[in-house]
């Protein structure tokens, strides 16, 4: 997305206007000044009405501002670094209450991502799970977290779970050597994208595997290789990113997959219980 408005308004410039032109250049050279404006906001700006403003964003084909505004939040995502990213949230948060900003903000992501989610294509990343030889989970970076806690659930109810840690390139390849048309790999990547990540589920489509791909947009480079592709909305916080939508999401599949393996589940986390008893696993209370 962020890439694609870029293009487009490079590609169309010629036909601006002169007003149109002054928003145009603000996009291209300093997007993390108008990337959370409103269209008013932004328009008086650069100099020009609100009207202006929302018929440029109509020009480069988006269906109204806010769809704009999110492919140009998408380019301070993508481009700025952290220290870039801590002086726009600074601006953008301002003297607000950061506990409610940053909460609210997090509470509307889940709410984005779950109206726009296929439930078919949730159903079948679930399928690709439970019909798998071996799972290969990764994740790089700020997703490395998220990637081992699916791994860690996971690997509590089936026994062919396997982690591909993030290392080298060469190394990671070394991790999924073995990967075939039986196997689903299941990897995290937002922006900044990592490539490690991306060629992961490249060599993995090459040998047939069924990708489960969590990612932010179907324009991602995880994308292109993702049998099952789950967009999750993630935004700026601060120097990171605010990963809680595609978290619900592993919360959902792994709820979804002890609802449709109830009873051999159940019957595991018995025998592991008494494993935990007998070992001190957890403190008693």
């Amino acid at each position: 997305m962020a890439a694609d408005i870029s293009q487009r308004i490079k590609s169309l410039y010629s036909t601006f206007s002169k007003g149109q032109k002054k928003i145009a250049n603000v996009i291209l050279n300093d997007y993390d000044k108008a990337a959370y404006l409103t269209a008013a906001r932004l328009g008086k700006m650069v100099g020009v009405s609100e009207s202006t403003v929302v018929r440029f964003a109509s020009e480069l084909g988006f269906e109204g501002y806010s769809e704009f505004q999110l492919a140009v939040q998408e380019l301070v995502r993508i481009k700025l670094t952290p220290n870039q990213r801590i002086e726009v949230t600074k601006q953008r948060i301002g003297r607000a209450d950061i506990l409610e900003s940053v909460m609210e903000s997090d509470i509307n992501k889940i709410r984005y991502t779950l109206e726009r989610l296929d439930r078919k294509v949730f159903s079948d990343a679930v399928d690709a799970i439970l019909e798998a030889k071996t799972i290969y989970i990764t994740g790089a970076r700020s997703t490395e977290p998220i990637a081992r806690l699916l791994s860690h659930n996971l690997s509590l109810i089936f026994d062919n779970i396997k982690f591909v840690v993030p290392t080298s390139s060469a190394e990671v390849f070394e991790q999924m050597y073995s990967v075939s048309s039986e196997d689903t790999v299941i990897a995290f990547s937002f922006p900044r994208y990592s490539s490690k990540i991306v060629n992961a589920v490249k060599f993995a489509r090459q040998k047939d595997a069924r990708v489960v791909a969590f990612t932010d947009s179907d324009v991602s480079p995880l994308a292109e290789y993702a049998t099952c592709l789950l967009t999750a909305q993630s935004d700026m916080a601060s120097f990171m990113d605010s990963l809680v939508a595609p978290l619900s999401i592993i919360n959902a599949i792994i709820i979804e997959i002890t609802r449709r393996r109830e009873k051999e589940i159940t019957s595991r986390f018995d025998n592991l219980e008494k494993i935990w008893d007998e070992y001190d696993v957890y403190a008693k209370q």
